[in-house]
């Protein structure tokens, strides 16, 4: 049987990358991880995913919640660094 973490490690994603399409889709986890693993290895899908931590970004900068929009940004630059071939667009 696998393990959360083993199906983090699968997907390519990190978990802080999760949690941003989690939130952002208004998803558990578990099904933001199947969702993200799937769309990671589309060609349409890496710029969705970097669009949805753009909008994390957004929406937390409208609250008013700074640290989340560094957290956010840091998440973001490692989503580019890992995921550049596609990650151009949106």
């Amino acid at each position: 049987m696998l393990s959360y973490q083993d199906c983090v490690e699968l997907s390519d994603l990190t978990e802080e990358e999760i949690e941003a399409i989690a939130e952002h889709e208004h998803l558990p986890e578990i099904a933001a991880l199947e969702m993200g693993s799937y769309l990671v290895h589309t060609e349409e899908g890496v710029p969705m995913i970097k669009r949805i931590i753009l909008d994390d970004i957004e929406e937390e900068r409208r609250r008013g919640h700074n640290q989340k929009v560094l957290q956010l940004k840091l998440v973001l630059k490692h989503f580019v660094e890992t995921h550049p071939q596609h990650s151009s667009a949106a």
